[in-house]
């Protein structure tokens, strides 16, 4: 199971293997208080796309298409896959947007897969 959720929200039980998929460190939040357990800089979309898209929901469709590319030639969202098979893994973000941003994305991604 794949859930995602605001890094400014506190961590639960519930979320399992917390896993942060922005490319940068959350600004005003320690490494204590976030309790990541993987920091997967690597399946955070590149910086181009991230300012192409600019969480403007006309373009969210077309960012996922172009997100799902570029991680086809990276390992580590097979390894997340896998993860999320035998435990709930919950990516942790950033962004204020929390129905447009690049964790939301990603679990569509891997459903696809």
């Amino acid at each position: 199971m794949i859930r995602t959720k605001r890094v400014y929200e506190p961590p639960a039980p519930e979320d399992g293997m917390r896993v942060l998929v922005d490319r940068l460190w959350p600004r005003g939040v320690s490494k204590e208080e976030a309790r990541i357990d993987w920091w997967a800089r690597e399946l955070a979309p590149p910086d181009k796309l991230r300012r192409w898209f600019g969480h403007a929901p006309p373009r969210y469709r077309q960012f996922v298409e172009r997100y799902r590319l570029e991680l086809n030639s990276g390992e580590a969202a097979a390894r997340l896959k896998e993860l999320s098979a035998r435990q709930t893994v919950t990516l942790v973000y950033a962004a204020r947007d929390e129905r447009y941003n690049n964790a939301r994305a990603l679990v569509e991604i891997l459903q696809l897969r």
